[in-house]
């Protein structure tokens, strides 16, 4: 690997990869919707582009040997035709220019939502098949782009995708900032019985195991065409996981519950009335929230460390230190 593109690279996850790739001395060009400062700072070449704009977007991708494809929508809550352009058309975008150029490697990030048939997942392998019924947009379209992303695998482009779980650490735009607003103003309740394992995924662990892609497609290429799970390696009791965080920033412990039944028949309802009165407004749940909120959903690393050699560089009590550490000097600034 000589020279590396990452769409969405000034995004959480693209960020560290970004990190990763210049501090081991790769060339590295971020395409994103703005130019980005901090990106630039690592020493990487920024070029605003839409990946929707696939004239513009093919010029970037010349004299690329290696793409990490990060950039998405994501979220719950949105337009069909939004998730769809950008997660879809954009992927196929991507894939198309790297085709045109002759790079012979992509990773793309997808989630492990793409498998979500709200059931219970506990240990889950690879050779769980696609789900039928997505109870969101993004899980669709991560679906059907992750499908795309597969199905090109071929002699000239090889191709993976990597699923890794609620991506959480230092930098995080939506997801812990979200959680510990919410826990402030004292707005969580649990959602479920609250003995539900999740999988976590420190971000960079998430950006590790997109290189170890990265070198395996250009080494032995075990993992040509394949989808694979990545996380901490271990399960967290979500909601006693959250405790923990706020107990270290002094908020108080989510101990508030609502079965799941009601916490789905009120995203529903939400929805319906958002759909109808606040289109752009996201609901504070939704049927697919519920169900993440309450349901065991936990993957097995196995085929993860057997092909790319992957292990958790991050430990889950260490990235909690991370955390914690981020939030109080970011809490300070504000």
């Amino acid at each position: 690997m000589n020279r590396a593109l990452v769409t969405g690279g000034g995004g959480f996850v693209g960020q560290v990869i970004v990190r990763m790739l210049t501090q081991r001395g790769i060339a590295c060009r971020v395409v994103g919707r703005h130019r980005y400062p901090e990106v630039e700072a690592l020493g990487a070449e920024s070029i605003p582009c839409d990946i929707r704009d696939r004239e513009k977007l093919g010029s970037a991708f010349r004299d690329v040997d290696t793409v990490f494809h990060t950039a998405s929508l994501a979220g719950i809550w949105g337009r069909e035709e939004e998730y769809h352009s950008i997660n879809v058309d954009g992927t196929l975008n991507v894939v198309q220019a790297c085709r045109d150029h002759g790079v012979p490697r992509l990773v793309y990030t997808s989630t492990p939502s793409v498998v979500f048939a709200r059931r219970d997942i506990a240990g889950g392998t690879e050779a769980l098949p696609y789900a039928t019924r997505f109870l969101c947009h993004y899980a669709r379209t991560k679906a059907t782009a992750e499908r795309l992303v597969l199905a090109a695998n071929g002699a000239t482009l090889t191709t993976c995708a990597l699923r890794p779980h609620l991506i959480w650490g230092p930098g995080d735009p939506h997801l812990i900032p979200r959680l510990v607003a919410s826990g402030r103003q004292g707005l969580l309740k649990r959602v479920g019985d609250g003995a539900n394992l999740v999988d976590i995924s420190y971000v960079d662990n998430v950006a590790h195991a997109h290189l170890l892609a990265a070198a395996n497609l250009e080494g032995e290429g075990s993992a040509a065409g394949r989808a694979y799970f990545i996380s901490q390696g271990e399960p967290v009791v979500l909601w006693q996981w959250i405790n923990s965080l706020f107990a270290r920033l002094g908020i108080a412990k989510v101990t508030a519950s609502v079965p799941l039944p009601l916490a789905y028949a009120v995203g529903a309802g939400l929805e319906i009335l958002h759909k109808l009165v606040r289109p752009a407004v996201e609901p504070r749940m939704t049927r697919f929230l519920a169900e993440q909120l309450a349901k065991s959903h936990y993957f097995s690393i196995e085929q993860a460390k057997k092909d790319l050699g992957y292990a958790p560089i991050v430990s889950t009590a260490a990235g909690l230190d991370h955390l914690v550490s981020w939030i109080q000097a970011h809490e300070k600034i504000s």
